[in-house]
């Protein structure tokens, strides 16, 4: 399993971190365990992506101090916060900044393997938009400056006459450099190419420049 099956989890009970471990392995999970947010803070820098448990009392700093000091450092790492009886205010408070769930002890197992394979869903996803936005992005880097003002024109409604009134050129230039982008961008309709120009910001960008 990728690195987004890594489950780091942060609890100073080593009984807890020992059976979460145990759950999560048997899951097909690798897990990874530290005795305190201070450590886990310490390996963060070396920690790519995965899904972060992480028990919200704890001596030092708490569980919410922990998501605190993660939300400043990465944004790909989604939280789960684990409570205790009575501590679902702060599990709101949790979810609040940005934990995208919780759970209370005692654990049902089936109820944590559907929060962690929930959370590490998420990061497939997050990678798959972020991989798809940069081949966008590097399609785009290979336009010609004339094929991004006639997609620009595209993407803003324009027909083919009014982009060659607006660039000085003739309505058959326009369908040339239009084929022309169409092919580098790998669009296979117009409004193949529109989404493509919403994922990489291209129709914002064209509404400012008009």
């Amino acid at each position: 399993m990728g690195d987004d099956g890594v489950i780091h989890v942060v609890d100073d009970d080593a009984a807890v971190r020992e059976s979460l471990a145990f759950l999560l392995g048997a899951a097909g999970f690798t897990a990874r365990t530290y005795e305190s947010a201070e450590a886990f803070l310490t390996a963060l820098p070396d920690i790519a992506s995965g899904c972060l448990v992480t028990d919200v009392r704890m001596p030092g700093l708490t569980g919410i101090d922990l998501l605190r000091r993660v939300n400043e450092i990465t944004a790909t790492i989604p939280v789960i916060v684990v409570t205790g009886h009575g501590d679902v205010p702060l599990a709101v408070e949790a979810m609040k900044l940005g934990a995208v769930d919780f759970l209370e002890k005692p654990f049902d197992d089936e109820r944590v393997l559907t929060a962690v394979r929930s959370a590490c869903k998420r990061v497939r996803q997050a990678d798959a938009v972020a991989a798809e936005r940069n081949e966008i992005e590097a399609r785009l880097g290979a336009l010609s400056n004339r094929e991004r003002q006639v997609l620009d024109g595209l993407v803003a409604g324009q027909p083919n006459k009014a982009i060659a009134h607006d660039l000085g050129i003739s309505a058959r230039t326009v369908e040339v450099y239009r084929a022309n982008l169409m092919t580098k961008m790998q669009a296979n309709s117009l409004p193949d190419l529109v989404r493509m120009a919403l994922i990489a910001g291209v129709i914002g960008a064209a509404g400012a420049r008009a």
